[in-house]
């Protein structure tokens, strides 16, 4: 404030100073400026005296602001503390909050710990009722302990009694193959018995005349007479003598003394091989696919309706013959499993043998003949007529023209007789043959020959036949209550392919003319034969396959080993081209068809439904034949509702 008026004097001094500088004015104005002069330093004082009031207020103003400063610093002091405080209660806001948040999950985990408390007293008390049901399954087992002890008494006395029976049927078994063997032989003993009865009653009549004379001879006769009569009865005596006559038969050479060679009828053609001595024979270095599309005319000009891979299957199992010894065709009677071989074989021109199966075979002589010791002479059948002739080593030298021919035999309805029995041997000795291209190393054909029972003269060997890869082998199987099934060993060495009923019955209109018959050579066909190496670039992948179906049969409790996988892979390679193109497939799913399927007969659906379905869906989606994995599935619903176990009833194409 003192400073304001200080500048305002200043102000004034200086305004009055300047006053002075212009002219000297007249003296009234002069007075005037004085007057004015000092009316303003009146005006002055005055507001130097309202200054003067103002400083004391500013005195009064700076005591109070130095009051209300003092008492800011007390009001932050205040706040400071206060919000110390704040910063304690929102420390304490947030403890409450976790307080709050621990709490409902103690909560929480409380209600969680009263739901397992009352599950665990929940079990408990299931528990305790279990204690009391054990103690009562303890007291029913002491009680079936003491009815197993019981029971294996038992069990081992029927053991005991399935042993016997077990022999017994081995006995029976023995007994009807003796008899069946002997039936020839007695029939032979049953010629002479009856001359001898003529004899005896010969001899009778003439001791009736003597008789007085001679008494001791009639006795003798009685005694003859009984014994003839006792021949009827007692197979044992005519055992003995049947071993005693092939002593005989033996020194007295190989003819039995009556001077009749015996293997004349041998040597003798069959019809099948005199009929093929008359054809002509086929251009040379024909096509494969020629000769089957020639199958497939001929068919269809006899009526015969055959889906071509049918045929194609059919002519690829009978190529393989060097590693699957045959074709079975199975199914229920009357879908052309017959027709199929021979008609093939017609239009192929192969020799066709059909050999049909007895239901009283049960030995290798009812496929290839007996020796009969009362003629002297060996009776073969045609099948081995045709065989020798065949041989190209054994056989007889004039045949050397037939023995560049083929010959399909077919066994028509071979399950009539338990197939082990008669074939057993003869299809060992197929699988023994030495491979096509070192079958002419007779050390290795000697253990696949067939030695035929004939007595020679001694130092001199009993004929022997090789069937060679000039012969093909195939079956027929119809499926009813009167034939037998096929064993694994025949069904692990064939390509089984099941006609299953058709769908729709075809009129049989035949459409053209049928083919000439004309010869297929043997060298020819072999042509036709390929090895494994012609898969060339898809071996790999048919051994990948090969590898997949083994897996799959694994899963299915019938695994399968290397000869079966070899024969797999030689059926590919032998598949038929169509237009340079094999279809390996096709050939892979033929031979889940017709190798893979027949060995699952009797797998328990419960067990094997989900490894069908995965075989299925590897036929449907890896080798892409959706029908053949349908026919699958429609199998085993089929077991599913019927027996519930797996058989193979075939697929229609």
């Amino acid at each position: 404030m003192a400073l304001v008026i200080i500048m305002v004097v200043v102000a004034a001094r200086a305004d009055h100073a300047n006053t002075l500088k212009p002219p000297l004015a007249t003296l009234g104005e002069i007075d005037a400026q004085i007057r004015g002069k000092t009316s303003t330093l009146d005006d002055l004082e005055a507001e130097l005296g309202k200054r003067r009031d103002a400083i004391s207020s500013i005195a009064d103003i700076q005591a109070e602001v130095d009051a209300l400063v003092r008492q800011k610093d007390e009001l932050l002091a205040e706040w400071q503390q206060a919000e110390d405080r704040r910063q304690e209660i929102l420390a304490l806001r947030q403890e409450t909050d976790e307080a709050h948040t621990a709490l409902a999950t103690a909560t929480r985990d409380l209600s969680e710990k009263a739901l397992e408390l009352e599950q665990v007293e929940a079990r408990l008390q299931k528990a305790e009722q279990l204690v009391a049901q054990i103690s009562e399954l303890e007291e029913s087992k002491a009680k079936l302990d003491e009815a197993v002890v019981e029971l294996r008494g038992e069990l081992s006395d029927l053991q005991t009694l399935q042993a016997r029976e077990k022999d017994l049927r081995e006995n029976i078994e023995r007994y009807l193959r003796d008899s069946s063997r002997l039936e020839g032989e007695i029939d032979s003993f049953q010629s002479r018995r009856d001359e001898a009865k003529e004899g005896a009653r010969l001899a009778q009549e003439r001791l009736e005349e003597i008789k007085a004379v001679y008494t001791g001879e009639a006795a003798k006769l009685a005694s003859q007479q009984t014994e003839l009569t006792r021949m009827d009865a007692q197979r044992a005596g005519l055992l003995a003598q049947i071993e005693s006559m092939k002593e005989k038969a033996g020194l007295a050479g190989s003819d039995g003394g009556t001077g009749a060679d015996p293997l004349a009828e041998l040597q003798s053609l069959p019809p099948v091989l005199s009929g093929m001595q008359k054809w002509a024979e086929h251009a040379a270095r024909e096509l494969e696919t020629d000769a089957l599309h020639r199958v497939t005319v001929h068919m269809r000009a006899l009526g015969l309706d055959y889906h071509p891979r049918v045929i194609r299957a059919f002519h690829t199992a009978m190529k393989v013959n060097e590693t699957t010894q045959m074709a079975v065709l199975a199914g229920i009677s009357g879908t052309g499993k017959s027709q199929l071989p021979r008609r093939y074989a017609q239009a192929m021109g192969i020799g066709f043998l059909q050999v049909p199966v007895q239901p009283r075979w049960d030995s290798p002589q009812d496929l290839m003949g007996f020796y009969n010791y009362i003629e002297g002479k060996f009776r073969p059948t045609d099948l081995a007529r045709g065989l020798y002739h065949l041989d190209k080593w054994n056989g007889p030298s004039e045949s050397r023209e037939l023995q560049d021919r083929m010959m399909l035999v077919l066994l028509d309805e071979m399950n009539l007789a338990r197939v082990e029995y008669y074939f057993s041997d003869f299809l060992s000795r197929l699988e023994s043959r030495p491979g096509i291209d070192q079958a002419d190393r007779q050390e290795l054909r000697k253990d696949a020959e067939l030695e035929l029972d004939i007595p020679m003269p001694k130092g001199e060997s009993s004929p022997r036949i090789f069937p060679g890869y000039n012969v093909l082998f195939a079956g027929t199987m119809n499926e009813d209550e009167s034939t037998q099934s096929l064993s694994d060993k025949v069904v692990d060495r064939a390509n089984v392919m099941r006609f299953a009923a058709p769908k729709t019955i075809m009129a049989g209109t035949g459409e053209g003319t049928p083919i000439e018959t004309k010869a297929l050579s043997r060298s020819q066909w072999r042509t036709w034969v390929k090895g494994v190496d012609g898969l060339g670039a898809e071996r790999n992948a048919v051994e990948s396959h090969v590898e997949k179906m083994v897996g799959h049969m694994t899963a299915l409790g019938r695994p399968i080993g290397h000869r079966l996988g070899r024969a797999m892979i030689a059926y590919a390679a032998n598949y038929p081209e169509d237009n340079g193109r094999r279809d390996v497939q096709t050939a892979l799913a033929d031979q889940v068809e017709m190798r893979l399927l027949p060995k699952l007969r009797g797998v328990e659906m419960e067990t094997a439904s989900s490894s069908l379905d995965q075989l299925a869906e590897y036929v449907q989606a890896d080798l892409n034949d959706t029908i053949l994995a349908d026919a699958i599935r429609d199998s085993a619903r089929l077991a599913d509702e019927g027996t519930g176990q797996f058989v193979w009833r075939g697929v229609t194409r």
